[in-house]
This record gives C-alpha cells, sequence and structure tokens, in this order.
C-alpha cells in the first residue's frame, strides 16, 4: 500500500497558508460535531458516554478520478437494404401515343418506299420507251431505205423497158416507112397516127382522182400539170410537175395521188400511152 509520503510527491506543491486554513477547517468541524452530538444525546436516558474519533490527514489530498470504463464502438450502422425500383403500372395514354407514332412512323417508311419503286418504275417505263422509240425511227429508216430502193429498181426497169420499146419502135418505122399513111405536110415517124380515144382523158380521170386528197379552200380552179411515163402494162415508172397551179398543196396532192394510182388504165386499143400530160383542176 503506497504511503502518505509517496502520495504526497505526486501532488501539487506545498501551499504556505494551507496549514492554517487548514487547520482552522479541522477546528469547524469538530466544533460542528461536537454541537451535533451533544444535540443527539441529551435527549437519550442511557447516559453511557460514546466516543467517536475521526482521522485526518495532516494535509489536504484530492481523490484521482474514477476510471472510467471505455464504452464500446458503437455497432456499425446496418447496410441500406437495396432500394427496390417501383415499377410503375403502364400508362395506356402514353402507350397508345407511342403506337401511334411506331404506326405512323412504318406508314412513312412504307410511303418513301412505294414512291421510290414507283420512281423506279417511272424510269424503266420512259427507258422502255425510248429504246421502242428509236427502234421505230430506225425501222421507218429502213423502210425508206427499202422502197427508195424498190423503187429505183422499177425506174430501172422502166427505164429499160422504155428503151427496148423505142428500139422497137425505131425497127417498125425501119419497116414501114415505105407504107407509111400520113399526108404531105406530117412530120411523125409513125406509120401512122395514132393517140389516145376521146374518152381515155376520162379513164385516166376516174382512176386517179379517188386517190386526191385535198382539203384546202382554194381560191379558183387552177390547173397542175403532170408528165406521167408508164411501163408497157401501165405501171406508173415517174411522175413530175410540169406546170404549177400556184398553190404548192393542190400540186403536191395531185402528183402524190398519181404515184398512189400505181398503173393507169388501157386506152381502147389495148394499149397505154407514154409520155403523157395529165392535167388536174381541184373543182372538175
Amino acid at each position: 500500500m503506497p504511503s502518505t509520503a509517496d502520495r504526497i510527491d505526486l501532488g501539487p506543491p506545498r501551499d504556505a497558508g494551507a496549514i492554517s486554513s487548514f487547520g482552522l477547517a479541522l477546528l469547524v468541524h469538530a466544533a460542528l460535531i461536537a454541537a451535533l452530538t451533544w444535540g443527539v444525546n441529551w435527549k437519550r436516558s442511557d447516559r453511557s458516554v460514546a466516543f467517536e474519533a475521526e482521522l485526518w490527514s495532516n494535509t489536504p489530498q484530492e481523490a484521482a478520478p474514477k476510471l472510467v470504463e471505455a464504452a464500446p464502438p458503437p455497432p456499425p450502422p446496418p447496410e441500406p437494404a437495396p432500394k427496390v425500383q417501383e415499377v410503375k403500372p403502364p400508362d395506356s395514354k402514353v402507350d397508345m401515343a407511342l403506337e401511334q407514332e411506331k404506326k405512323r412512323k412504318l406508314q412513312a417508311q412504307k410511303a418513301q418506299q412505294a414512291q421510290q419503286a414507283q420512281q423506279v418504275q417511272q424510269a424503266r417505263a420512259e427507258k422502255e420507251l425510248k429504246l421502242k422509240q428509236e427502234q421505230a425511227k430506225r425501222k421507218a429508216a429502213e423502210e425508206a431505205q427499202r422502197l427508195e430502193a424498190k423503187k429505183q429498181l422499177l425506174q430501172n426497169q422502166a427505164n429499160a423497158a422504155a428503151l427496148e420499146a423505142q428500139r422497137k419502135q425505131n425497127i417498125a418505122r425501119a419497116l414501114g416507112l415505105a407504107d407509111a399513111s400520113g399526108g404531105e405536110t406530117a412530120k411523125g415517124t409513125a406509120q401512122k397516127s395514132a393517140g389516145p380515144s376521146a374518152s381515155y382523158g376520162g379513164m385516166v380521170r376516174a382512176r386517179v382522182k379517188p386517190n386526191i386528197v385535198f382539203t384546202e379552200d382554194i381560191a379558183g380552179n387552177p390547173s397542175a400539170e403532170v408528165e406521167v411515163r408508164t411501163a408497157v402494162d401501165g405501171t406508173v415508172m415517174s411522175q413530175r410537175l410540169v406546170k404549177t397551179s400556184g398553190n404548192k398543196a393542190w400540186d403536191d396532192a395531185v402528183v402524190k395521188a398519181i404515184i398512189r394510182t400505181e398503173k393507169m388504165p388501157r386506152d381502147t386499143d389495148g394499149r397505154v400511152p407514154t409520155p403523157m400530160i395529165l392535167e388536174f383542176r381541184p373543182k372538175d
């Protein structure tokens, strides 16, 4: 057990006035205790004397602080439970709007695809039409060349036939000069006078007129004259405007009508005079 001296050494330094103060305090306490003891004992019948003793330290000492046990650390706070996200029930209006927007986008996509398909189809149709037009032009050009070649062939044949007929006429003329029946003033070279009959002009007009296509209103009744050369069988070999009517449309209509006629009628003697001058008026 530690002695008083050891505790004094650990105490605060001595104070010079502390001794007198301490003594005075002891005296006051002793007087107080005596007064209390007397006040209690004078009322008791037991007159036995009781002695009490009280020990006091000669120097004031301060009590050491009470040992306080360290409180255990507080338990860690419990981990928060995972937050459960509240699932809200779907809003029917929102779903309907989303569905309508989805349908609108789908319809717009389909419309765009249809428009693109239509554009592709239109481009393909235009390309096919252009190709057909080019083929038609090429075919028309080839047909025109074929007709021109055929016309040239017929012209060559007509020229050859005309030369052959002229050769035969020359031979006949040479053989029949002695029997010529012309007058003294005659200037021809044929054995006898010959020419179309009086009705032959009407026959030719009846053959050509249905082929004339002319709808314009023309002033007066102008005449267009065309020279026509034919083969022996009457096939038209060539035609040439020798006198214009003054109206180009009427001149062209007459020439085209002769081309469409293709073949002139035979005269009453079975021959077709060539060449011959044909005269046409729009109002005859």
